[in-house]
């Protein structure tokens, strides 16, 4: 048994590991959902889209292929939960993307655009973290909880889609996951345009397979540990709070790998902005444009948490074990985010 001192940080460091790849991924591969919602909505192209299906599907095929080896509890994951609410997810999915558009980038692109010295992302890490830990266990609590009962449909003993398929079909677990995964790469890469992608291609497979990494990572430390270490891959909404938290408080709050995960963001972000030799200090110039970043950055805490996670949490990290809820999430924050960006293309084309 690792000794209990030495277990938080090193969950923290494995959390940290990802966390690297995917800053990277942000800054040297322009992995960004806003970005992809943008270029697919107004850049009359598909292509940073289809590197999100490549993460998803990379992501699915590695969770179930680990989780087939031993190596991998996806069962654990907080996903997969014996109950879901259908409403929260689409709910929280829409505040989450109205709330990405106005703020310009998610918790975790936030990170990524710090890393390479934008000061307006660290309002919006510090307000998105504030106000997901208000609605998570704060004063805003037990009004969610009345709004959005956590377990408001039963999942019945199949609480996820693959579990749903194979219990139907009668067909191992692991098979389908990875059936279902490959699918998803084999659709995103249809086009022959897109093949051509080679950095976007990698950089896609790249953030699942961290996020397969995070899963099998928790997985031996939550064994390694007896369940001290909670099983989990990355989410960028709660975790900012918690980072926040632990900042202030390390003497008496213990590392994670949630805080290892925010951390390791935002040193590969620092990386990759140092190679390419796009490191700048920036600031907002425009009270009005640091108004509007702050109000979506409260939007995006508190709809991550009511849907359980972020653009990553669910829409990579849920989707990896086939949750109920992380579709609709997903399709939530691409509803919201149209919707956002719609408000402020009109407000810029009236002044």
């Amino acid at each position: 048994m690792m000794a209990d001192l030495f277990e938080p940080y090193l969950a923290a460091l494995v959390g940290a590991c990802g966390g690297v790849v995917l800053g990277l991924a942000a800054r040297l591969g322009r992995f960004c959902t806003l970005g992809a919602i943008e270029d697919y909505l107004y850049g009359n192209s598909d292509h940073r889209l289809r590197m999100w299906g490549v993460a998803i599907g990379v992501a699915i095929l590695a969770s179930f292929a680990l989780s087939g080896a031993g190596l991998a509890d996806l069962e654990n994951s907080v996903y997969l939960a014996p109950g879901w609410n259908p409403a929260a997810h689409a709910f929280g999915g829409l505040l989450f993307g109205v709330g990405m558009a106005l703020a310009g980038n998610c918790g975790f692109g936030a990170l990524a655009r710090l890393g390479g010295g934008d000061l307006r992302a660290f309002v919006i890490v510090l307000v998105m973290g504030i106000s997901a830990y208000v609605v998570m266990s704060g004063p805003l609590a037990h009004l969610r909880l009345i709004a959005f009962p956590p377990e408001l449909v039963a999942t019945g003993g199949t609480p996820g889609y693959a579990h749903a398929l194979a219990a139907g079909l009668g067909l191992p677990l692991p098979a389908v996951g990875i059936v279902l995964g490959g699918g998803v790469v084999a659709l995103s890469l249809a086009r022959r345009d897109i093949l051509g992608e080679h950095r976007l291609i990698l950089w896609g497979a790249g953030v699942g397979l961290a996020v397969a990494f995070g899963w099998a990572a928790s997985t031996y430390l939550s064994t390694q540990t007896f369940g001290a270490v909670e099983v989990r891959s990355y989410t960028f909404a709660a975790p900012l709070g918690e980072s926040i938290l632990f900042a202030m408080t390390s003497t008496g709050t213990a590392m994670t790998f949630a805080v290892g995960g925010v951390a390791g963001v935002w040193c590969g972000a620092f990386a990759g902005s140092l190679s390419k030799g796009h490191f700048r200090w920036e600031a907002c110039e425009d009270p009005r444009e640091l108004r509007r970043q702050i109000f979506g950055a409260i939007l995006m805490g508190g709809g991550a948490v009511i849907a359980g996670g972020c653009a990553i949490g669910q829409g990579i990290s849920g989707l990896s074990v086939l949750s109920y809820g992380a579709p609709l999430t997903l399709a939530g924050i691409f509803v919201g985010a149209s919707i956002g960006l719609k408000t402020l293309i009109a407000g810029f084309n009236a002044v």
